[in-house]
């Protein structure tokens, strides 16, 4: 029996779908029997290889695509119900947009398919691309933005519609680290306002951060489901963090944790992961004020974005200057130019400094 859509937006039962040749022979049974339930408010992840089934599902959901056998239904209707389109948000795999139109002129676009009026049309654009982190390149043609870029007006044009269920298959797809973690929190945002996920992703560090459920398909047919917590916990090994101790302290502790388990046990220190770590450096980094975009940092890269400062300056000169033994390299001719500080030394010094000078030039003839 079918739950009421308040509770489930989703549900699939013996759900089968086989693609037929010319003459109607079975040729790829890309779902097996595959039951699903997605409820509301949830963020649900689809996993599996190439080939598994997870495109077929996603279409069959849509209404793309007719079951060959089973039943499913989508927000209580039939997903080939005309009515279901407008509560729902699909990004694709490959964002295709028209390339001469703005970023703002693309989700207008998608906005009257919805026949938005022109003031909702207008605050929903704002908030979307404001949420996309686009809003300063509203005005520049799609076909001028990176792949990220698209992919992220892409991600709007899903949600240009207020959807009840957001569809999004693959959508970090071409974005960089600060985009990742922009559109998670996004579908966690979501996630906040009662609104109905399903994640189609390779990038499973993705999945685990914002998903509550997933699915793993292979062969058209689903392995294992449940929540993240319980598929990933290991309830055979215990976790212990401890603060930072004194050596003698630490090796008390251990040594009873040791005659406890009559073994030794696995000790390292806690990780934080590569995004978060990443994240932590731009973040420090923009606090600095400069945030016009990429910044390399170091001494070189100080020097030259900084240009005339004094540490700069300094450090350019020690770059480029002959080594400390030798005077610099005077322009053309036999007289070197004096300098303030070669004047004002006495006779015997200027002397010992011209001999010096007149060696390191002789040697630069002979080489």
């Amino acid at each position: 029996m079918i739950e009421s859509p308040d509770k489930v937006i989703v549900e699939a039962a013996g759900l089968t779908k086989v693609f037929r040749d010319f003459w109607h022979r079975p040729k790829v049974h890309a779902l097996t029997e595959l039951d699903l339930t997605v409820r509301r408010g949830e963020v649900f992840g689809l996993l599996g290889p190439n080939g598994s089934g997870k495109s077929t599902t996603i279409k069959l959901i849509l209404g793309l695509l007719h079951p060959t056998r089973g039943r499913i239904q989508v927000l209580g209707h039939p997903p080939r119900d005309v009515r279901m389109k407008r509560k729902i948000g699909y990004l694709p795999e490959e964002s295709y947009l028209y390339p001469y139109l703005t970023g703002r002129e693309t989700l207008d676009f998608y906005a009257k398919l919805f026949d938005l009026n022109r003031q909702e049309r207008k605050e929903r654009i704002d908030t979307l691309l404001d949420w996309i982190g686009l809003k300063h390149l509203r005005n520049r043609v799609v076909g001028e933005f990176s792949k990220g870029m698209a992919r992220r007006i892409g991600l709007a044009q899903a949600l240009i519609n207020d959807p009840e269920l957001v569809i999004l298959d693959e959508p970090t797809s071409g974005l960089d680290p600060l985009g990742t973690r922009q559109v998670k929190n996004l579908i966690l945002k979501l996630k906040a306002e009662r609104k109905t996920v399903i994640l189609s992703s390779h990038l499973l560090a993705d999945v685990e951060d914002v998903c509550d459920r997933v699915a793993i398909l292979y062969g058209g047919q689903i392995r294992v489901a449940g929540t993240v917590h319980e598929l990933l916990e290991t309830q055979e090994r215990y976790r212990v963090t401890l603060p930072e101790l004194p050596p003698a302290e630490l090796r008390r502790v251990l040594g009873m944790v040791r005659d406890a388990l009559k073994d030794e046990p696995d000790i390292d220190h806690p990780r934080v992961s590569l995004e978060s770590l990443f994240l932590d450096i731009v973040d420090k980094a923009q606090s600095t004020g400069d945030a016009s975009g990429v910044r390399h940092e170091g001494p070189v890269a100080e020097v030259v974005g900084k240009g005339a400062g004094k540490k700069g300056s300094a450090l350019l000169d020690n770059l480029v200057s002959p080594p400390p033994d030798l005077p610099p390299t005077p322009p053309a001719g036999d007289t070197p130019v004096p300098t303030e500080h070669h004047e004002e030394m006495d006779d015997h010094a200027r002397k010992a400094a011209d001999d010096k000078l007149k060696g390191y030039l002789s040697k630069r003839s002979d080489d």
